[in-house]
């Protein structure tokens, strides 16, 4: 077979054909700009065109392997036709399906961007095809891993799968994670390109790649490419958003159009099994490991999550998570199934996109509901005497009535092996039934009254799905109680990451749900890994489709998490609830829920095992204190780092007459007692109590390390940070 290849520096191009005129003449119309405008800077393009030369030459060449995905890409295919199947073999096959059912349905929404964007099915697939084209036409080859180093936003996504389309791999992090992190990630993972959110993160990090990172090019997603730094980039070939777009979608028009330009490849279709993309860990508990991800994983995601999020056609979404986080991403691969609407918020715009966009569903981690809870409870607070206190009364009744409804409708959640007797039984339904009945119309009321300006203000009209991270107790019964519908979900990186969640039909608070399908779980002994019944506390194990084919280049990390069984070892510490026929927890049988971490657990002097959550989501309710970790690994009592919420702080000094009416700030004397006084009142009813405690000046961040790029706080960096204020606190 006769084939054509070429290659492109900036002193040199080679060109092999059988036809070298008609080949420089396609060359030159279709890429010659593009290729030019990669060399940065007026200077580089006149020495690139003065300089280049041209080789043409005829000899037999293998045939160029083409991987794709099956369903998307079989109109590049010899010999294939596509329908509209439910058989995806790849993750990309799902654009697809949905370009046929809601082709011209608009898909998302990205109003903060430069430009901003609206997108239809058709046109996000047409994208994915010419970013797809346009990285084959820039030389990547299957199974070469690209670093997708970008935040959320619509391209994003294209990037993500255009890369996946084309049989490469992708490699995800996001821009907030620190320049050595990113080449850590980089290099480990063994990347041959780069795709950049903008030219300010490339910046940043250039310095930091520089020398240590072999870059074949890099694509900017947003932004212009005379935004880089003069220094660095002169032998680093870049590519912006709109030349990859370019040149894959005149790729395609030659693939289409030409049978003799199809029969140059072999063709391979992209197997479930593949490795769609390498994700690593936020790292709380030291390096970040990478976790394979095959499309076979991913998909079992996509189409198990419906039994959580009955999606609609037309429904609304709105986007804020880091789309690299592997629990946004599965379900953004999932909503688009089903033909829902997304717009894509940040965090600084979430409260106003709320009110205008109203969405159906809001998919985000506790930290976003705790905000909201704040928010309102803050409201509640400066508003009138007369009118906190009709509010705050109507809450409690709201609680009581919630409560005593999932008792008689046995959701009430209870660890309990013994089931209660029929007698018992029947007068506990009997008493709830009666007691909820006195207290509905003053739960009616409220939400005529009060809950719906809440509801009115921030949308979530069907669920506000919350995962990634343990949802407080506290702002779990708030929003039920206010009717706003919050489902809990559990989920790790190394799962896809769902393997369970509470369902619109069996919302089981403290729980976090049942298992979603074709998942397996166990609890094991602590010590001797042996499988201990429902109701017993032990390390929980799971086993399903969606756990990982292993972290990647690291063996004996796998091992230690995943058994020839293929159970894996999540690290967490929880419970099977008992199945009840009967009783207040009679439906509540088989839901999951999780005690804490056990790395987390703090291990006292006295031999006594502490698990730190349960005390810091107790102390997180005080309004006072803005974020707490609980301290006091091999010390004989606990004691806490808080930084407090300074605003209500004053604000409380001043009630109690502690301080000035006009001053601006609270003596660190008086903060500390406030804070101490805050955590003993919270903290009461938890079985250990705490200690000293010591008053961060500045918040845990991302930015400073002491917060994962997935907002959880980095207990060991958090120690490590304190080491000195520790030591001397214990003294």
């Amino acid at each position: 077979m006769m084939a054509m290849a070429f290659s492109f520096t900036p002193t040199q191009l080679s060109w092999t054909s059988s036809d070298c005129p008609r080949s420089l003449h396609f060359l030159f119309s279709h890429y010659g700009s593009h290729l030019l405008q990669n060399c940065v800077g007026s200077e580089a393009r006149r020495l690139a065109i003065r300089n280049c030369r041209v080789f043409c030459q005829s000899k037999t060449e293998t045939l160029q392997l083409r991987r794709y995905s099956p369903l998307l890409e079989s109109s590049f295919v010899p010999g294939t036709s596509a329908t509209v199947s439910d058989e995806w073999q790849a993750v990309p096959d799902i654009w697809r399906s949905s370009a046929e059912r809601y082709g011209d349905r608009i898909a998302l929404v990205d109003p903060y961007h430069n430009p901003a964007s609206k997108m239809t099915y058709k046109e996000l697939e047409q994208s994915i095809l010419n970013f797809s084209e346009g990285l084959r036409a820039i030389g990547i080859k299957p199974d070469e891993k690209i670093a997708l180093f970008a935040d959320n936003s619509c391209r994003w996504l294209v990037a993500d799968q255009g890369i996946m389309t084309m049989g490469a791999i992708n490699v995800v992090r996001g821009s907030r994670s620190s320049s050595e992190e990113l080449l850590q990630i980089y290099n480990h993972s063994e990347s041959v390109a780069l795709v950049v959110d903008n030219p300010e993160l490339f910046n940043r990090i250039l310095e930091t790649f520089h020398l240590k990172a072999s870059m074949r090019c890099v694509i900017l997603l947003w932004g212009e490419k005379s935004s880089l730094a003069n220094e660095g980039v002169d032998d680093i070939t870049v590519f912006d958003y709109n030349d990859i777009m370019d040149m894959g979608r005149e790729s395609r028009k030659v693939m289409l159009g030409s049978h003799d330009a199809k029969q140059r490849y072999t063709y391979e279709p992209i197997s479930s099994d593949d490795i769609a993309t390498l994700v690593y860990t936020s790292g709380t508990t030291g390096n970040p490991k990478g976790v394979m991800l095959t499309h076979r994983n991913l998909l079992h995601q996509i189409k198990n999550l419906w039994d959580i999020v009955p999606a609609k056609v037309g429904d609304k979404f709105l986007s804020m998570l880091p789309p690299w986080h592997a629990y946004e991403r599965a379900c953004e691969y999932f909503i688009f199934t089903f033909g829902v609407e997304q717009a894509y918020t940040t965090i600084r715009n979430l409260k106003d996109d709320l009110r205008q966009y109203q969405p159906d569903y809001l998919i985000s981690v506790p930290l976003v509901y705790e905000t909201l809870y704040s928010g309102i409870q803050k409201q509640i607070l400066a508003s009138s005497n007369a009118r906190r206190l009709i509010v705050l009364a109507f809450i409690n009744v709201s609680l009581a009535y919630m409560q005593l409804k999932r008792i008689y409708e046995g959701t009430y959640l209870t660890r309990s092996k013994v089931q209660p007797t029929h007698i018992v039984s029947a007068l506990d339904w009997l008493f709830a039934r009666m007691t909820a009945a006195i207290l509905w119309p003053i739960h009616m009321l409220a939400k005529i009254v009060v809950y719906s300006k809440v509801q009115s203000a921030i949308g979530i009209w069907k669920a506000g799905i919350s995962g990634g991270g343990s949802l407080p107790s506290h702002v779990d019964l708030f929003f039920e109680a206010i009717g706003i519908t919050v489902q809990n979900g559990y989920g790790l990186t190394e799962c896809s990451p769902v393997v369970a969640a509470r369902r619109p039909t069996c919302n089981v608070l403290g729980s976090v749900g049942h298992p979603i399908r074709h998942t397996e779980f166990r609890i094991v002994d602590m010590e001797t890994g042996d499988a201990l019944p429902p109701g017993s506390r032990g390390i929980v194990e799971v086993r399903g489709p969606q756990v990982m084919k292993g972290y990647y280049k690291n063996s004996s990390a796998t091992q230690q998490v995943l058994d020839q069984e293929g159970w894996f070892s999540t690290g967490d510490i929880g419970w099977i609830a008992p199945h009840h026929s009967r009783g207040r927890s009679r439906r509540c049988g088989g839901v999951i829920v999780l005690d804490g971490r056990a790395k987390d657990t703090i291990v006292l002097l006295t031999g006594e095992n502490v698990e730190p959550t349960v005390i810091e989501e107790a102390a997180m309710r005080s309004t006072l204190i803005q974020q707490i970790v609980v301290i006091g690994q091999d010390q004989r009592r606990l004691g806490a780092i808080v930084f407090p919420n300074k605003e209500e702080v004053l604000s409380a000094a001043k009630k109690l007459s502690a301080e000035d009416s006009s001053t601006s700030d609270v003596s660190n004397e008086i903060l500390t007692n406030l804070i101490y006084s805050e955590v003993r009142k919270w903290t009461s009813e938890c079985p250990f109590q705490i200690g000293p405690i010591l008053i961060a000046n500045e918040p845990f961040t991302i930015d400073n390390g002491l917060m994962t790029p997935t907002m959880k706080v980095r207990r060991d960096k958090v120690a490590a940070y304190y080491k000195k204020e520790i030591e001397n606190l214990f003294k």
